[in-house]
C-alpha cells in the first residue's frame, strides 16, 4: 500500500532544522526565516491512471495537473508563489502535446498569480507522465495541518461531493481563495483537501489528530454528478456512496470549534457553500449517524495506490 511505503520513507529520513512538516501532510513546510515558511507540494499524473489522452483534451489534462497542486496549497492555507512543470512526453507528437498542456495551465497561472518558473522535459516510448511541484507561502501562525483536530470540533466541508468521474475531476476550482479568507478570518484547527475520497481523507485527519469522527449522513452535500452516476449504474452504489468514496472532488475538509463553525455556516461568507457534516470525537475510528441517531462503524472508502511487495 502507498501509505505503508510513505511511512517507511518517513522513518528513514533524518531530521533537519529547516523541515517543519515533512511527508505525510498535504504539503511540506520548510523554514526560510523565523517569520517566513515555504510550502511545497508535488503531484504526478499518468496517462491511463489519472486521465486518458485518447478521450480527453490535453488542455484539460494540463489544467488538472496544476489544479491538483493548487488544491494541496489551499489545504495548508498557503498563497501560491510558483510552480515547476516536468513532463515525460511520448516521442510521437510530443512537442504539440506539450504546448497544449501548457495552454491548459495558463488560465490558472493568471487566476491564482502562480507563475510557471521552469521544469524539465523528456521524451520516451511510454505514455504521458506529468509532474508539477507547486510552491506557496504561509505565515507560521496561520498554517493548517491535518493534525490539529480536537474532540468536539465540527467537521465542515466546502462544496459538494461525488461523481467527479463525469468531468468534475478536470474542471474543479481549487479552493485557494476560500482557504486564504478562512485563514485570515476564522479559526481552523485542521484541514485537508479531498483527493482520494471524503470518508478516506477524513479518516486520515483523524489518524493524524489522534481522534475519531462521526458523519451525519443526511448532511453530506451530494453533487448532481453523484446522483447522475448512481442513475447510470442502476443500483450499484447510491449517490451517498459516491459522495463518501469517489474522490477527486478537491473540496476542503476543515476542523473548526463548534461555535466558529456555526457562525460560518450561518453567514456563508464564501462563494462556495460551507456545510457541517459531523463532529470529531475522542474515540478512534469513523462512524456514521443516521436519521434515528444511532452510530454505526463506517469503513473509509476511496482511492489508494496499491503496490506489490
Amino acid at each position: 500500500m502507498e501509505r505503508d511505503l510513505v511511512r517507511w520513507i518517513c522513518s528513514r529520513l533524518p531530521a533537519n532544522r529547516r523541515l517543519i512538516v515533512g511527508a505525510g501532510d498535504d504539503a511540506a513546510i520548510l523554514r526560510l526565516t523565523e517569520s517566513s515558511n515555504v510550502v511545497a507540494t508535488t503531484d504526478m499524473l499518468m496517462d491511463g491512471v489519472d486521465f486518458e489522452l485518447r478521450g480527453h483534451e490535453p488542455e484539460r489534462v494540463g489544467r488538472k495537473a496544476l489544479a491538483v497542486n493548487l488544491s494541496d496549497l489551499a489545504a495548508m492555507a498557503a498563497t501560491p508563489i510558483g510552480a515547476l512543470v516536468s513532463v515525460a512526453l511520448p516521442r510521437q507528437g510530443g512537442e504539440q502535446l506539450a504546448k497544449r498542456l501548457i495552454e491548459g495551465m495558463l488560465p490558472l497561472v493568471t487566476d491564482f498569480d502562480c507563475p510557471i518558473a521552469g521544469g524539465d522535459t523528456n521524451s520516451w516510448d511510454g505514455p504521458l507522465v506529468i509532474s508539477i511541484t507547486a510552491l506557496g507561502e504561509v505565515p507560521p501562525e496561520r498554517r493548517w495541518l491535518r493534525s490539529g483536530a480536537r474532540p468536539g470540533d465540527a467537521i465542515v466541508v466546502t462544496g459538494k461531493f461525488g461523481g467527479s468521474i463525469l468531468g468534475g475531476h478536470f474542471d474543479f476550482t481549487p479552493r485557494v481563495r476560500e482557504s486564504l479568507w478562512l485563514g485570515e478570518n476564522a479559526e481552523i484547527r485542521a484541514a485537508m483537501d479531498v483527493s482520494d475520497g471524503l470518508s478516506l481523507d477524513l479518516s486520515r485527519i483523524c489518524e493524524a489528530s489522534g481522534c475519531g469522527a462521526v458523519i451525519d449522513l443526511e448532511k453530506v452535500p451530494i453533487a448532481a454528478a453523484a446522483e447522475e452516476l448512481a442513475r447510470q449504474e442502476g443500483g450499484g452504489f447510491s449517490a451517498l456512496d459516491h459522495a463518501l468514496g469517489d474522490g477527486e472532488d478537491f473540496e476542503l475538509i476543515l476542523a473548526a470549534p463548534a461555535e466558529q463553525a456555526a457562525d460560518l455556516i450561518a453567514r456563508q461568507p464564501l462563494n462556495v457553500p460551507l456545510t457541517q457534516i459531523g463532529q470529531f470525537i475522542a474515540e478512534s475510528g469513523l462512524f456514521s449517524r443516521g436519521e434515528n441517531g444511532t452510530l454505526q462503524p463506517l469503513k473509509p472508502r476511496g482511492y489508494e495506490h496499491r503496490l506489490d511487495s
